[in-house]
């Protein structure tokens, strides 16, 4: 009996055991279930139910494989929270368990709660955040956190590519931009050219003598100014509104003596004392062709009606025309001179007139030249009897005459037709040459003409009577040019000896 009593009682014993043991048990449940309410950091405790964080988790997302097994769970201890852990179950070291369907059921909605960032620096950049998962699932990453990671991870190197070619990009804009003050003027009937009195801006850059200033032809590009100096450079600029340079053109080892636009305004064609003449993009500043001349390059000059085909003259007893889509010769001209100093093609292209530096002393023998272009036959070389070089000619717009800068300080009238007379009664004078090449240019409608001087004065004259209209002091040295724009009236650019610009209106 007693071996019986002492049975039981052990039994007793045992149900009292049994009975602490699950009071201890329902009391770890509670707190852990609180533990995983509050998303607090707590170390894992054995759960009766048999629900383990990785279990949880799989089956939360759709897997129900079982991770407490041995084969497929070596580390039956819970590990270490990563990122995509502290994502779903909280911001713990250590992975919280669940003890009963309720305690899942409460963690349930807080599981799809995004994760906040431990640090500023994470919150700040979120491409350094890599989120790690379980084999076998795959976590969700916002798209803006993927959008600002792909941006954040861009090579430098093609960034700066990037960056480079948008400023190419802006700086090639030269021809799509339409000058606001140019606007107004493009709707409207031309208006009488006026005479410009004052300075509008001054354009420095260069380092060297400007021989020429050029507007460009077309009316809604007229704001772009084109200027050739001595300094081995021809520049574009931004002659109606911020006077800034657009670009610089290198492409000549020598002084750029000549240069002017094609009609389209997209090229530039450029003589040069390196004995070449360029055809130059005006955008991408690329030389479309680039001819050897095997002489000094003093004037060039584009056929009016093709284009495609200029002349080259300069220090030279001949002067060339070139093909410019051949890259040939196609015409010489000969002459038994030294140098020729300008080109100018008459209306229509069927003749041309070149001036050389060949004189006598009595008579200005071959100093004028008239030839036809196809047959390349000298119409007349006696158009001007005086002692004089001419170093710069000029068409009128709208009469059939044209005229000669002259060393005697006076500006000659010529007929454009056969047999080329000089008209005697009429001669613009009262500005100095003294040897510079000083060029002459019309107003649009042609009713005013102005001149350069090697005093530093800019001269208007009316072409009709010959009387000066104005002078203005535009430079301290010799102005050796002076173009009057096509559309806006009152509006001309100078330049001078020392390399200045300036724009009057």
């Amino acid at each position: 009996m007693s071996a019986l009593v002492d049975y039981e009682d052990s039994d007793d014993d045992s149900l009292d055991q049994i009975e602490e043991r699950a009071s201890a048990v329902h009391a770890v449940s509670s707190e852990q279930n609180r533990e995983v309410v509050s998303c607090e950091d707590s170390e894992a405790a054995p759960s009766p139910t048999g629900f383990t964080p990785e279990r949880t988790a799989l089956e939360y997302h759709g897997n129900t494989l079982d991770r407490t097994s041995p084969s497929l769970h070596p580390h039956p201890q819970p590990q270490s929270c990563t990122d995509w852990e502290r994502q779903y179950c909280g911001s713990g070291d250590t992975a919280a368990p669940l003890s009963s369907p309720e305690a899942q059921g409460r963690m349930a909605p807080r599981q799809a709660l995004p994760c906040i960032p431990q640090s500023s620096s994470e919150a700040s950049n979120p491409a350094k955040r890599q989120l790690t998962a379980p084999p076998g699932v795959r976590p969700y990453i916002p798209k803006r956190q993927r959008l600002a990671a792909s941006v954040q991870t861009v090579d430098p190197e093609h960034t700066a590519e990037q960056v480079e070619q948008g400023n190419q990009t802006r700086e090639s804009h030269i021809l799509s931009n339409v000058s606001a003050r140019l606007k107004p003027y493009l709707t409207e009937n031309p208006s009488a050219a006026g005479i410009p009195r004052r300075p509008l801006m001054s354009l420095g850059g260069h380092q060297g003598p400007v021989n020429t200033v050029q507007w460009c032809p077309v009316p809604h590009l007229s704001h772009l100014l084109l200027s050739a100096s001595m300094d081995k450079t021809f520049k574009v600029w931004d002659g109606a509104e911020s006077g800034r340079c657009l670009r610089v053109y290198t492409c000549h080892s020598g002084a750029v003596r000549d240069a002017c636009w094609t009609p389209c305004g997209r090229r530039l064609l450029t003589g040069s004392f390196d004995n070449k003449a360029v055809i130059t993009d005006v955008e991408t500043g690329q030389q479309a062709v680039k001819l050897d001349n095997q002489f000094k390059v003093m004037c060039v000059a584009l056929h009016p009606s093709s284009p495609e085909v200029f002349l080259c003259g300069g220090y030279s007893s001949a002067v060339k025309a070139w093909d410019s889509r051949s890259c040939k010769v196609v015409k010489v001209y000969k002459a038994g001179i030294q140098q020729t100093l300008d080109i100018l093609f008459l209306r229509g292209g069927a003749d041309l007139i070149t001036s050389s530096d060949c004189v006598s002393r009595d008579s200005a023998d071959r100093t004028l030249i008239a030839w036809d272009y196809q047959t390349t036959a000298k119409v007349s070389n006696q158009i001007y009897h005086e002692r004089y070089t001419c170093p710069s000619l000029a068409l009128h717009p709208l009469e059939e005459s044209f005229v000669a800068q002259t060393n005697g300080n006076y500006v000659a009238v010529f007929s454009s037709q056969q047999p080329y007379r000089m008209n005697k009664r009429r001669r613009f004078e009262g500005h100095k040459v003294e040897g510079y090449a000083v060029q002459c240019d019309f107003s649009l409608d042609g009713t005013i003409l102005a001149s350069g001087s090697s005093t530093g004065c800019a001269h208007f004259y009316d072409y009709h009577n010959a009387r000066m209209l104005h002078s203005v002091q535009a430079h301290s040295r010799p102005c050796l040019s002076v173009a009057q724009h096509p559309v806006l009236p009152a509006t001309a650019a100078t330049c001078d000896w020392t390399g200045e610009i300036k724009v009057w209106h």
